[in-house]
């Protein structure tokens, strides 16, 4: 390898996932293990990756191995704080993060929501294991630094199947499929073509406040936000029972338009009178909850629910503005 005192830097930081996974069967791509293998041994297993960075030095580092289902606030701690302390070296050109496909936007958007601006950060993943006699890592990883090279490539985004895709709007949609992902009616922002962008839309990240990584609380400290689901037959009792575990936020999947049982919207009411911050959304993956001015609980700006538990847990610590 070229020294890297020499060239411009794309750190590749590994967190496992089905890319990192293995399956004693090549034939086998739901009978894995996930997080078997470093970030250092998934970048040797690629043919040309030499020629394809050429003018640039890879730095790599094992973050986290874990199969991305278990991904959890300890993780996200230690990846922003190693994230933000590449990004802050002059001679760093981009970082790029190799995930697990189950909650990648859910770490895509936390990241956006505490990282400056401007220095590319990159997310990919795989549908297949390693292992597999077709796995798709490989290529997602390339696609990833093709990305992480491109003059216009800004912000925090997530490549899978050669789909760019924003970290506010990509949401898996499909449990086995390669192209796994969508931006909804966002739509992508391009498609990463041997080797090269043929970008859409613009990749800048949205402003907003920035937090340290380094100043992140112990994530012991960090508030616990649930996730409360309209559907029929609910009731309140999931509600009372996290109120009563002492969850300091919930956000409300409702049907539709963000509607609510009777009994949820007693409960979420009550909640809410004793301090437990509320937000809504909606289970439906198109769209944007639109409520009545006299609706009394907040709405999540069009995040999935997942995304807007992030947002408001990230919101109970001060930062950014709650949704």
């Amino acid at each position: 390898m070229v020294p890297t005192h020499s060239l411009q830097k794309i750190v590749i930081l590994g967190t496992g996932g089905t890319i990192a996974g293995r399956s004693a069967l090549r034939s086998d791509n739901i009978g894995y293990v996930a997080a078997q293998m470093d970030v250092e041994a998934l970048l040797a297993d690629i043919p040309g990756l030499a020629a394809h960075v050429t003018g640039y030095a890879l730095v790599f580092e094992q973050v986290a191995q874990v199969d991305s289902k278990d991904m959890d606030e300890t993780v996200w701690a230690r990846l922003v704080q190693r994230t933000a302390h590449a990004l802050a070296q002059p001679d760093v050109q981009s970082v790029v993060i190799t995930h697990g496909t189950d909650t990648i936007e859910e770490t895509a958007y936390f990241l956006q929501s505490v990282l400056p601006s401007g220095k590319p950060v990159v997310l990919t993943c795989a549908m297949r294991p390693a292992s597999a006699l077709n796995s798709d890592g490989p290529q997602n990883l390339l696609d990833a630094l093709s990305l992480a090279m491109d003059a216009q490539t800004s912000g925090v985004l997530v490549v899978c199947a050669g789909v760019v895709h924003a970290a506010e709007h990509v949401q898996k949609i499909h449990p086995y499929r390669l192209d796994a992902f969508s931006s909804g009616e966002a739509g992508p922002l391009g498609w990463v073509e041997e080797a090269r962008v043929r970008w859409i839309g613009s990749s800048a990240a949205r402003p907003g406040p920035v937090w340290d990584g380094q100043a992140l609380p112990a994530p012991s400290a960090w508030p616990q936000v649930e996730i409360v689901m309209n559907h029929a037959g609910s009731t309140g009792a999931v509600v009372q029972a996290l109120v009563q575990a002492g969850v300091r936020g919930l956000v409300a999947a409702g049907t539709g338009n963000g509607t609510l049982s009777q009994s949820l919207t007693d409960a979420l009411q009550q909640a809410m009178a004793v301090g437990v911050k509320v937000v809504l959304s909606t289970r439906c993956p198109l769209g944007q909850v639109i409520t009545a001015p006299e609706s009394t609980i907040a709405v999540a700006r069009g995040l999935s629910p997942v995304k807007a538990r992030v947002a408001l847990q990230l919101a109970l610590m001060g930062l950014p503005p709650a949704p």
